[in-house]
């Protein structure tokens, strides 16, 4: 299976703001997430990206335009890659919402939270590891093996994504952070999903790039590295 660049959207005019935006309409990128999706074209530059998956609302949509628009991408709009429904929380200010009872659910028990008026957070999990499984498949049977894509979306939706990665119940999805702009990276196989980056800012992305098939291999292995990797994958066979 090929390998996906989780992508959180850049910084929008809500982040910072006190409110949980949610779902609400016309919510963009301010100045310095304008910027972080600018660079994200530089930092990929040496990435072959098959292909970009993206949540449907504006801020996602923005962060990757200037990477389809320099590499001259399609964008594959995924409505079940959108923000949690936070359904009557929408637009309501954190600090009122740390007082409501289902605010301790959601930070110590998430897989029971079920938002009033919206959805729960273990619905949104499934619908989103739904998708992104969906996708790699898609994505693996167009390009092969060795195929690197994006996905773009939103904080809790990329932790509930990593979660399942790393084999995590979706209580624990809390302890994963994952920042605007950030980059987390899943390489999923027959057997196991292996997670090569959580919440990179700005490390070397070289090295995510699977390896080219030895002659008269058709699969990439799904065994882990016995005694841990060599630092090597995604460089052999390359110069």
């Amino acid at each position: 299976m090929s390998t996906v660049i989780l992508l959180r959207h850049g910084r929008s005019t809500a982040n910072g703001s006190g409110v949980l935006a949610g779902r609400t309409p016309k919510v963009g990128l301010d100045e310095t997430g304008r910027a972080q999706a600018e660079a994200l074209v530089e930092r990929l530059a040496g990435i072959p990206v098959a292909e970009v998956v993206v949540s449907p609302l504006l801020r996602c949509k923005q962060t990757v335009a200037p990477l389809v628009a320099a590499r001259g991408l399609a964008k594959h709009i995924e409505p079940r890659l959108s923000e949690v429904d936070y359904g009557e929380w929408t637009n309501r200010e954190l600090k009122s919402l740390v007082k409501e009872p289902l605010w301790r659910v959601v930070q110590a028990h998430p897989s029971a939270a079920v938002f009033p008026g919206g959805e729960g957070l273990a619905a949104m999990q499934a619908r989103a590891v739904a998708a992104v499984r969906e996708h790699d498949a898609r994505v693996t049977a167009a390009h092969g093996d060795h195929a690197v894509w994006v996905l773009c979306s939103h904080g809790d939706v990329l932790k509930a994504i990593i979660a399942d990665a790393l084999g995590q119940h979706l209580d624990s999805f809390q302890r994963i952070v994952v920042d605007p702009a950030a980059v987390s990276v899943v390489r999923y196989t027959e057997t196991r999903p292996f997670v090569l980056r959580v919440n990179d800012h700005g490390g070397d992305l070289a090295g995510i790039v699977p390896p080219k098939p030895r002659s008269g291999k058709k699969k990439a292995s799904s065994d882990a590295e016995v005694g841990g990797t060599t630092g090597l994958q995604g460089r052999k066979g390359r110069k």
